[in-house]
């Protein structure tokens, strides 16, 4: 399929851009609980399956997640590049790429952009390469965090790094699209934290992107009113709490 990548919304934008998520378990299209990998629930039995669903209905791009590679469990890298070479979307892709080798591997297999977690915490430089060897229109950083602490290596473990200290290290190194994940309420439908979404949206002033807890459109309200870009949503449009297409 074509290149061309969506236009990234703006804080003048009235509504904010919902993305499908495609989280992906020991083969199968899963939302998972609170991040933990033993309570999952699986949606599809073929992620290839949860990807036409939601392109189908019209989404333009698409959030995917290893979480196998995320928690050092395998990879799914042959089911993504199915995904890809299917062309129903665009694709970012995030979870355990941790170094310059994966990165590059799914950039080459045409994902629009790599989401980069664990290693833009302990391995900074890797962002800052990818950066300048891609451009920031290839390049995502996600933080996941249990406020305000950072969450490392599939949310099993505390950084010792502070949500603070990461966004203005990434804002110095030139990123442009951040994805806020609140671990503890990610896969629950227990909506928004309000006052956790007002302070990401402080600190972080370029394109944000959150996740955690999206059940309905009381959420999505509460993204336009804090000028927040978009929300990565997975539970919620699976079971119909939240519409899909907005």
């Amino acid at each position: 399929m074509s290149a061309t990548f969506p236009a990234q919304p703006s804080q003048s934008m009235q509504s904010p851009q919902i993305i499908p998520c495609v989280d992906i378990q020991g083969g199968h299209a899963v939302r998972l609980y609170e991040g933990d990998p033993d309570r999952e629930t699986v949606y599809f039995d073929s992620p290839l399956l949860a990807a036409r669903h939601w392109a189908g209905l019209g989404a333009p791009l698409l959030h995917l997640v290893d979480l196998d590679a995320a928690t050092g469990r395998g990879e799914n890298r042959r089911l993504i590049a199915d995904i890809v070479e299917a062309g129903v979307a665009l694709i970012e892709v995030g979870g355990g790429i941790r170094d310059l080798e994966a990165a590059e591997q799914l950039l080459a297999l045409g994902v629009m952009r790599v989401v980069i977690g664990t290693a833009a915490v302990k391995n900074p430089e890797l962002v800052r390469t990818l950066l300048a060897a891609h451009g920031p229109e290839r390049v995502v950083v996600s933080l996941d965090a249990r406020w305000p602490d950072v969450a490392v290596s599939g949310w099993a473990a505390a950084s010792g790094v502070q949500v603070a200290e990461m966004t203005a290290r990434l804002g110095e190194m030139g990123l442009e699209t951040l994805i806020f994940t609140d671990v503890t309420r990610d896969g629950t439908l227990k909506g928004l934290d309000r006052t956790l979404m007002a302070q990401v949206r402080q600190l972080w002033t370029n394109t944000l992107i959150v996740g955690g807890g999206v059940a309905n459109l009381d959420d999505v309200a509460l993204l336009s009113e804090l000028n927040i870009e978009g929300a990565i949503v997975g539970r919620a449009i699976y079971e119909g709490t939240l519409p899909y297409p907005v």
